[in-house]
């Protein structure tokens, strides 16, 4: 039986870094191209991602993730704000949400990768490789996840993408950009790795377990 996982409480600094009195353009999308292209391997998982060993069963992922993978309130904790989200498709992905603070720069995206069927093999596959920062996390929800950027240092960074499997096959990305104020400064692959939580907790919800 699939156990149950409960939301651990989450630290105030958490999303507070998320938060800055500095007013500035849209922050860019997050990047995190993470599937670039479905692998030829068959066997799952492969390329050294974790096997997931307590699924989600797939129904979790159904839907538009602007109305299920984040509640108003919780948006509102990590970016200080309560923007609509902004749905969109990505090719050869899934379903995605983007929500952005207008004022302050920062941003979360939500997909859920539900067309590659390679879950996190194609993350260990196609984004190991080139991620300046690579980071293998506990895991999130009682789900295997890594967290990885393009770019290196926290001086230098203020996004990082959590990838966490809901299946060996499925898997969601979470991506976390600053806020001015907070970029260079705060880590964002940690704030990432919780919203992540939030998201994952909120599947399993969903999905009754």
């Amino acid at each position: 039986m699939t156990p149950r996982h409960a939301l651990a409480p989450i630290a105030a600094i958490g999303f507070a870094v998320l938060a800055t009195a500095c007013s500035r353009g849209p922050a860019p999308a997050p990047t995190g191209a993470a599937h670039p292209a479905p692998s030829t391997s068959s066997a799952l998982p492969h390329s050294g991602a974790p096997k997931v060993e307590h699924p989600l069963p797939a129904s979790a992922l159904s839907g538009d993730p602007c109305r299920t993978a984040l509640t108003e309130t919780q948006v509102g904790r990590i970016i200080t704000t309560t923007p609509p989200g902004k749905p969109r498709i990505e090719a050869r992905l899934g379903p995605t949400c983007d929500w952005h603070n207008i004022d302050s720069g920062a941003a979360v995206r939500v997909g859920y990768v539900t067309e590659d069927h390679q879950g996190l093999s194609a993350v260990y596959q196609n984004s190991q490789p080139k991620a300046k920062v690579w980071r293998p996390l506990p895991p999130i929800q009682g789900l295997p996840a890594v967290a990885f950027s393009d770019f290196e240092g926290i001086g230098l960074n203020s996004t990082c993408q959590v990838s966490f499997g809901t299946s060996d096959d499925l898997s969601v990305d979470v991506t976390i950009t600053l806020g001015e104020s907070k970029a260079g400064k705060v880590d964002p692959c940690g704030v990432a790795a919780q919203a992540a939580g939030i998201v994952a907790a909120n599947l399993w919800q969903r999905a009754g377990s």
